[in-house]
């Protein structure tokens, strides 16, 4: 059998709002936040093991729609996002 190897992934930039919405349904599912983490990413994939439709079309109430991420996005960034190289650019100026 051939070792697991694993691959630490990093999100940066995280608005506080959405991750105190990940913080929440990590909770209200009786998680870590990582391993929170870990179950978006394997449903995203099609890979989790608990992956079940939800009932007459509703989301589970931990969940959000990507409408609701959008509205969320818009009111974080209302003009958008700058190019994160300009933004590195800046804080390494900042030195």
């Amino acid at each position: 059998m051939e070792p697991l190897v694993t691959v630490n992934l990093s999100v940066k930039n995280v608005p506080e709002e959405l991750a105190e919405l990940l913080r929440r349904r990590a909770a209200n599912n009786g998680r870590s936040l990582q391993r929170e983490l870990l179950s978006i990413l394997e449903a995203a994939v099609g890979r989790a093991p608990n992956t079940q439709p939800a009932a007459a079309g509703k989301a589970p109430r931990d969940a959000i729609t990507i409408d609701e991420l959008a509205e969320i996005s818009r009111k974080l960034f209302p003009k958008g996002t700058e190019s994160s190289v300009s933004y590195l650019r800046q804080q390494r100026d900042r030195r």
